[in-house]
């Protein structure tokens, strides 16, 4: 397992492929919360699923930290479907 403890407050998530999957908002337990400027929910006029809520994503996803950016083990499209809300 990849050591978290570097991952700090707006370092970007990237998947496997290079793709953005969200700007951290911070780590909660073995948890990284994104902001939700990336889940939709600061957008004007969103709604549905997505609005007025933080998505998580395992620390267990992470394959390495490097200077900004937080690297995932997953794709990005891959990573979706390991995203919780609250």
């Amino acid at each position: 397992m990849t050591d978290t403890s570097n991952i700090r407050e707006h370092m970007e998530v990237i998947g496997a492929d290079g793709v953005h999957v969200g700007t951290i908002d911070g780590v909660e337990g073995d948890r990284i919360k994104l902001t939700k400027k990336d889940s939709g929910a600061e957008i004007e006029g969103a709604e549905g699923a997505h609005a007025g809520h933080h998505h998580y994503i395992s620390t267990g996803l992470v394959a390495e930290v490097e200077g900004d950016q937080v690297r995932l083990s997953a794709t990005a499209a891959n990573v979706a479907g390991f995203i919780e809300e609250e």
